[in-house]
């Protein structure tokens, strides 16, 4: 008896080209995408019969105070990274969250007291979530880690070139607030073409955005609000361990180049090259959120130039550059980190220009 037919091997592609178990994976891909669009609409269902507020009621007294003490606390985060890993992620979704958290937590409160005038809506979730990132990004993108502080003569005087006044800039707080208005406000009108462009006539998807939306409407479902408080208590776990860690490390530092952050983890000669374990939970915690392609990427570069590179280079002392001066001038070996640096930043942006 003929069991051919019964037993025809599922990876074979059939008549019209395509086997039977790209057949059967192309099925589940298809119920998997059904079930996604089902639950978007569920939830945009569910906020079918509730009005849109006005913008009045939209911004509010505690949305704005919320986002005050949130902008301070993530404002010192920024900071802190822009100091150290130069690596800033996103903080739309942490800001969202955290925002839900608190002003849902005082809405109950007002709701068991009887004293709730106005409830929550996910409107004044998103201005919470706007004023807190876009505080915190003025703490990055108003060059507070970099070069705002770097024109000061502090630092001009930890440099052993000529200055004067022509190079020196020590920026008051008045001429602080203008810049910070000038960078603020020439982002604000350039995105809004940008917009009419990129999003009405183009289409695109703009991945930041969509994802904080579909995370803040999810947050004002039932389900979504449980989930939200299990992700506060295990973040406020991991905040609670890294305050405690750093308070640790702090008990046995006794100053610089001592202590945890200054141990020769990988031997004398690593550490000399800058090659050791800080055990700084901030770049764990960078590190775990970054793509792995730029962990692998920067442990690579960081490899080649502090590890092959600048020893080289190093040793060409007295013969590449003079040896009279010290290892942080820019006529000495600096000057190749700097000038290394400005290609590897150039390099991108003209291939971006097609230039």
């Amino acid at each position: 008896m003929d069991h051919s037919e019964n037993s025809r091997d599922p990876i074979a592609p059939s008549e019209n080209g395509i086997s039977e178990q790209d057949f059967q994976y192309k099925k589940v891909d298809d119920k998997t995408d059904q079930k996604e669009e089902e639950s978007v609409e569920s939830i945009e269902k569910i906020f079918e019969s509730k009005e849109v507020p006005s913008w009045k009621n939209q911004l509010t007294f505690r949305a704005f105070f919320v986002s005050f003490i949130l902008g301070i606390l993530f404002t010192f985060i920024v900071m802190k990274l822009n100091l150290t890993t130069g690596i800033i992620p996103s903080l739309n979704v942490s800001a969202g969250l955290l925002g839900f958290f608190f002003v849902k937590t005082w809405t109950k409160f007002l709701e068991k007291s009887g004293l709730l005038k106005q409830p929550f809506t996910r409107q004044e979730n998103t201005v919470i979530q706007t004023c807190v990132v876009a505080t915190s990004g003025i703490a990055f993108s108003g060059g507070f880690g970099s070069y705002l502080f770097g024109m000061s003569d502090v630092i001009a005087k930890q440099s052993t070139e000529a200055n004067d006044g022509q190079n020196i800039k020590n920026p008051s707080l008045a001429w602080m607030i203008g810049f910070l208005f000038v960078v603020s406000f020439l982002g604000l009108f350039s995105v809004v073409p940008l917009r009419k462009i990129m999003i009405i006539d183009f289409k695109l998807t703009y991945p930041s955005g969509t994802a904080t939306a579909y995370l803040i409407n999810s947050f004002h479902t039932p389900q979504g609000a449980k989930l939200a408080k299990k992700q506060v208590r295990t973040l406020g776990k991991f905040f609670s361990f890294s305050f405690l860690w750093g308070f640790f490390q702090w008990f046995f530092t006794g100053g610089d180049g001592c202590g945890f952050v200054n141990f020769p983890t990988l031997g004398l000669k690593a550490f000399e090259n800058r090659f050791y374990f800080d055990f700084s939970a901030t770049y764990v915690g960078v590190g775990m959120i970054c793509p792995y392609l730029i962990n692998i990427s920067l442990l690579v570069g960081a490899i080649l130039s502090w590890g092959i590179m600048w020893p080289l280079i190093g040793d060409r002392k007295g013969d590449w550059y003079s040896a009279e001066y010290p290892s942080t001038s820019l006529h000495s070996l600096q000057g190749y980190r700097v000038h290394f640096l400005n290609i590897i930043l150039l390099g991108p942006q003209l291939q971006v220009l097609n230039v």
